[in-house]
């Protein structure tokens, strides 16, 4: 029987212990897609107990506490501190193959020295060791990100944003590289309320009012340029699918003008807004030479009982059912048939979808961009065990592995880092199996290339940090 989660923990040939500990251990990390709070980082927020940074607002967490029965209190309410972990202990001992538990006791072991487990009756002996670690310089937040080995990452930003910290912290000479990464959600969900708020509130960021979808478009060129201007190099886009209904300007002009007079809009014309607007960001991404990040697949908010009482993101969320590929297809399409398809990644939420993304995205690359498109790492529902292997092994049987930009946290945790090494270690033993299979030779120029390039040179040059 082998130990619990020791040095060698998923590796299971020699081929692979030798990818991970000499090749992709060793490598930085760029975490292209987080959600750090770039405030907090120049502020190097300091932490005072273990449950601030586990439970303060990691609903992968919430959701199994829930599963378990635990009260709301213990959750997301106003217990003590101490009772909410011992709570996540009680219920981590009993979460045997959920990824949690592999993620919880890298951290332990990565970031405070335990290798032991955490359960019930140690629950108080890790929170003290925890603690005390924690009450040291070496746990602010920048030092976590330091001793990660982060080199770059790039946070979450809406269009509106000042981007005022990012700003601090590159004055003040932060080595590890924070970049900004625009979000227009608000601008394209034009059928959600508090839309013409958002819109007084963007246009007061990029200096014109919005009162026509032209003065939108321009709004958020400007803010793209002042995106860039900070360092971005990425967008990011969370959809229920990648819409495609196509319309002339005219008609979206009209729609736009029917929902800021309080007009309700049909199906149809929000999907006929989404697509033109969509269809510009694209294109302006490509005049920035930005990558566009596609997230889609997910149906949110889904208990409204506690969404009411809590708010979002706090673990109501769900896989949505298939996405529509030919309006994917058409999407990239219709930018590529003009030139103006940028680098882009694509994420499902739904894992039955992968080989639709590889064989889609195959369609549209191109001669001098390695991986223009992306098929983007297993995320959220999808990152543990069987999601990664599942992706990893989709992408090398219909595209190319070895193009892949490979990890993020996409979390709100500076201890999530972590995830980096446990998909390091995954991508190793399915390689590292083919190799001792004779399904692909020992060949170590390459195999140092291809687990190098994933774990971080590819993502360094696609982004072009």
């Amino acid at each position: 029987m082998k130990a619990f989660m020791d040095k060698d923990f998923l590796l299971s040939t020699e081929t692979a212990k030798h990818l991970y500990h000499d090749y992709a251990a060793p490598q930085p990390i760029i975490d292209y897609h987080c959600h750090l709070s770039p405030q907090e980082i120049y502020e190097d927020r300091r932490f005072d107990t273990i449950t601030q940074v586990w439970l303060g607002g990691d609903h992968y967490k919430w959701r199994i506490m829930r599963a378990m029965g635990v009260e709301e209190r213990l959750i997301t309410g106003d217990a003590p501190d101490y009772e909410k972990f011992l709570a996540w202990a009680k219920t981590l001992s009993m979460a045997i193959g959920n990824p949690l538990y592999h993620w919880s006791h890298l951290e332990l072991q990565r970031y405070f020295g335990y290798y032991g487990v955490l359960n019930e009756d140690t629950a108080a002996e890790v929170y003290a060791l925890c603690n005390e670690k924690l009450a040291t310089p070496e746990f602010s937040a920048r030092n976590l990100i330091r001793n990660s080995n982060v080199k770059t990452l790039c946070t979450t930003d809406d269009p509106a944003d000042t981007l005022e910290w990012h700003k601090k912290i590159k004055e003040d000479g932060f080595e590890v590289a924070v970049y900004p990464a625009f979000r227009p959600d608000q601008a394209v969900n034009i059928e959600k309320d508090g839309f013409a708020d958002y819109l007084a509130k963007l246009g007061t960021a990029a200096g014109a009012a919005i009162d026509s979808f032209a003065s939108l478009k321009k709004a958020l060129s400007a803010r793209i340029d002042f995106f860039s201007s900070m360092g971005c190099r990425v967008s990011d886009h969370g959809l229920e699918t990648v819409p495609y209904a196509p319309a002339s300007e005219e008609t979206v002009a009209a729609i736009f003008a029917k929902r800021l007079s309080g007009g309700v809009l049909t199906a149809e014309e929000t999907k006929q807004y989404k697509t033109t607007l969509l269809l510009f960001l694209g294109r302006e991404y490509a005049r920035a030479g930005w990558v566009m990040q596609l997230h889609y697949g997910c149906i949110r908010n889904n208990a409204v009982r506690l969404f009411k009482k809590l708010g979002p993101d706090v673990g109501l969320d769900a896989i949505g059912s298939t996405a529509p590929a030919d309006e994917l297809a058409a999407f990239l399409n219709a930018l590529d048939e003009t030139g103006e398809l940028p680098k882009t990644i694509l994420y499902s939420l739904n894992p039955n979808e992968n080989a639709v993304i590889e064989t889609i995205m195959g369609c549209f690359q191109e001669a001098g961009a390695v991986g223009k498109l992306q098929h983007g790492s297993a995320w959220w529902f999808n990152d543990h065990k069987k999601g990664m292997t599942e992706q990893i092994t989709s992408l090398a049987s219909e595209g190319m592995l070895a193009s892949f930009v490979g990890m993020l946290t996409d979390s709100r945790s500076f201890l999530s880092y972590a995830r980096h090494e446990y998909f390091r270690r995954i991508l190793c033993d399915i390689i590292g199996g083919w190799v001792e299979n004779g399904e692909y030779p020992a060949d170590e120029k390459a195999l140092r290339a291809i687990v190098e390039g994933i774990s971080y040179n590819n993502a360094k040059e696609y982004f072009g940090f």
